[in-house]
């Protein structure tokens, strides 16, 4: 019996430490996965295009995307897709396939440069609407802080009313005074 009991216990303590760190990750996906999940959870995509020669993109994923004030927003507001810009198979997305193009020795994804408005460069951050439409591509690293500010800007659809510029002054005056926790700049 205690046997058991002690099995029934490690039990109950390895699924709490599994759902612990479930919670401190973000929950990626891949992109078709993304599209079928963001139609039936009415949701936002959040795309990270990287590549995997790409140093600040092992930053941002190491820094900005192990953040958990960023890891709860994005699991709770968004889906995320992790999307490696030179990926060589076919994706079926509203009604086209988009394909790898070679390019010298190394190449790009057709839906990378879609979704990036032309513009490759790396690590790019995409917002996608609950329609699938592009709302905005991010070029750049971006550091916990600054990207709290900008998942909010998209989530909370301030993008549709509040220039960017007006919206940083307000959230940095909103915050002003409290501590932010960016242990990881």
């Amino acid at each position: 019996m205690k046997a058991a009991l002690k099995y029934f216990l490690m039990t109950c303590l390895l699924a709490m430490l599994s759902e612990v760190r479930a919670q401190t990750e973000i929950h990626w996906v891949d992109f078709t996965e993304a599209v079928q999940q963001a139609k039936l959870e009415n949701k936002k995509i959040m795309i990270d295009i990287y590549t995997q020669w790409c140093g600040w993109c092992r930053v941002m994923d190491q820094k900005t995307f192990h953040h958990e004030d960023v890891v709860n927003y994005v699991n709770d507001r968004f889906i995320a897709v992790k999307f490696d810009a030179e990926f060589t198979e076919d994706i079926e997305f509203n009604g086209k396939t988009y394909s790898y193009v070679r390019n010298g020795k190394k190449g790009y994804h057709e839906l990378a440069a879609e979704l990036m408005r032309g513009r490759l460069s790396y690590p790019t951050i995409v917002f996608l609407d609950e329609e699938l439409n592009v709302i905005q591509p991010i070029p750049g690293y971006q550091n916990a802080s600054d990207f709290q500010m900008i998942l909010m800007y998209f989530a909370d659809n301030y993008f549709l009313r509040v220039p960017w510029d007006k919206f940083t002054m307000q959230y940095r005056n909103q915050y002003i005074g409290q501590p932010v926790n960016d242990n990881n700049r």
